[in-house]
């Protein structure tokens, strides 16, 4: 008779030389206990016999003894039998105990011998506590759900740092369930009476308002089925308590629990069968790879392979590097195009001819579409991204930063290809390109000179687009992406080779460009650098600033609306 949820034990029917047949129940402690009426014992001889009816004395001491193992993290499992008669029912069901959920019992795992209390010590991996600590950093929060007892559970999560000092009351040294904050842990019978309510049919109603009352304090469920976490993973899902801004604060100011400014994003382990309606219900499901169920797999998002909880800070800092590398190649190409599309349009009103031929514009788009994206994203993951906090689903995927450098940089472009543009000829002794082109029919050192500094400040401006919270030290980690360097070394070869031997082929001079002239280009593109600092400082003290404002208005509206008048009726 296997395990089920419902049940919390399991049994074998094993026939007797003698006739008949014997059962031997293994399950919970607790559940076991409840159903046995006698227990074995040693007689004078030292043989094992039944002794007398399991009174309550023995009950207790038994269940004193569980909840010992229970406090040192130890899961109990107790063991029973029962001598059964030729011919026995084993579908009978028994009307006077019930199962877990509170079905029927089995007769036959009913009236029970108890033979033993056992404890096992199943140790957290080492790496646990860390990669748990490091998914606070990330502002992930982690909740322990589990079938084992409250002090168990309660000792397990405490090791792993699930739970912390403060959820446990003050003026307490021991790290028991009683001595726990309200809601801080549920067995999962509590939790389902709390979070379902009967309609007027005498149907479950799952109560989303009850359930926001307690989630945010919730970090343990025990004693849990498979269906407590489809239910805490559709009420999560469902969630808008963020909204609420009254009772965010509220938590904030009396709890020190802060609450996504937005729908939750949940992710959920699971590696049996009936944990695939809570896999497939989570954003994210994780199975277990090893230990896992094929239908567990097949529901999951994600398969751990070495069935390690580490490996969910892993995936978590993939998933967030990916969504950087985005950024940084979309900072990257949107700086391109402005500046690109300003120059070839001012060219165009002013000359009739952009600065910038088709053909290197087409260069230009291979250097920002293919090499620069295969360079910003082959970034390798650092901690530091798991510093980071966690991303609104509304917010946009272009920050104000991004705004600020794309804008900034884009800005220093322009200006400088204007003045080439306009004042290039005067300042650098040649002539201007489009009279060249028009008059002479040939390719001049004018815009030769100008798709060179363009090019280089876009090439210095890769390395800027690696950072985007504001860095002082763009180049941080650029050894350890070759990749990078690699792509960054070879534009830089093939622009070279196109400035002196493209020719007609690209639209440069046939000569390229002199010493001089390279030596400005490469001092262009080299002013990128230092522009990006001042850009960040120039956000940054728009940021303080801005802030002070805001905080002065708000302050200043806040005593307009106190010391209003208001007349009576």
């Amino acid at each position: 008779i296997g395990f089920t949820s419902a049940r919390k034990m399991m049994s074998w029917a094993v026939p007797r030389i003698e006739g008949g047949y014997r059962i031997y129940c293994k399950g919970a402690s607790e559940v076991l206990l409840a159903r046995c009426n006698r227990q074995l014992t040693k007689s004078s001889e030292g043989n094992n016999e039944e002794g007398a009816e399991l009174n309550e004395a023995s009950r207790q001491a038994i269940l004193d003894a569980g909840e010992m193992y229970a406090r040192r993290g130890m899961r109990t499992l107790a063991l029973a039998y029962r001598d059964l008669a030729e011919g026995v029912d084993f579908d009978a069901k028994s009307d006077h105990v019930l199962n877990a959920d509170g079905s029927e019992a089995l007769a036959v795992e009913t009236e029970l011998t108890f033979v033993s209390l056992v404890g096992i010590e199943d140790p957290l991996r080492k790496e646990v506590p860390g990669a748990i600590e490091k998914c606070y950093e990330a502002g992930i929060d982690v909740r322990l759900v589990t079938g084992d007892s409250p002090n168990t559970a309660v000792s397990i999560a405490y090791q792993a740092g699930v739970l912390k000092a403060f959820h446990f009351t003050d003026n307490t040294n021991e790290k028991i369930s009683i001595n726990l904050k309200p809601n801080v842990l549920m067995e999962g019978k509590v939790f389902r009476r709390k979070v379902y309510r009967i309609d007027d049919d005498g149907n479950k109603e799952f109560d989303q308002t009850a359930f926001d009352k307690i989630w945010p304090h919730l970090r343990v469920l025990a004693r849990s089925s498979p269906d407590d976490k489809l239910t805490l993973a559709h009420g999560l899902n469902q969630s808008t308590l963020f909204i609420e801004k009254a009772a965010c604060r509220k938590l904030k100011t009396e709890d020190n629990i802060d609450v996504f400014p937005d729908r939750q994003v949940v992710a959920m382990t699971g590696d049996g069968t009936n944990d695939a309606p809570a896999l497939k219900r989570a954003d994210i499901g994780f199975a277990m790879g090893i230990a896992g169920t094929q239908i567990a797999k097949d529901a999951a998002d994600i398969i751990l392979l070495d069935d390690n909880f580490a490996s969910i800070v892993t995936a978590a800092k993939w998933g967030r590097n990916v969504y950087a590398s985005i950024q940084k190649f979309l900072q990257f190409q949107l700086t391109v195009n402005i500046s690109a599309v300003t120059t070839a349009l001012v060219g165009s009103f002013a000359y009739a001819k952009s600065p910038l031929a088709a053909i290197q514009l087409l260069w230009v788009n291979l250097l920002m579409d293919a090499l620069a994206s295969l360079a910003l994203a082959s970034e390798p993951p650092t901690d530091a991204l798991l510093k980071r906090d966690p991303v609104n689903r509304s917010k946009s995927i272009i920050t104000r930063r991004m705004w600020g450098n794309m804008l900034g940089q884009s800005g220093y472009q322009i200006v400088v290809i204007m003045v080439l543009l306009f004042a290039g000829p005067q300042m650098f002794g040649f002539e201007p390109g489009h009279e060249v082109e028009r008059n002479e029919n040939k390719n001049s050192v004018h815009y030769t000179f100008i798709f060179n500094a363009f090019v280089w400040m876009q090439l210095f401006n890769e390395i800027n687009s690696r950072s985007l919270e504001g860095e002082i030290n763009v180049f941080r980690g650029i050894h350890r992406n070759p990749l990078f360097c690699g792509i960054l070394f070879t534009t830089a070869v093939l622009q070279v080779i196109i400035v002196q031997f493209g020719g007609k082929a690209m639209h440069v001079d046939d000569d390229g460009l002199s010493a001089y002239l390279w030596g400005v280009s490469l001092a262009i593109g080299v002013v990128s650098l230092p522009i990006q600092q001042v850009i960040n400082i120039i956000y940054a003290l728009f940021n303080r600033y801005y802030g002070i404002w805001r905080e002065r208005k708000r302050v200043k509206e806040g005593r307009r609306q106190s010391t209003r008048h208001i007349d009576n009726p």
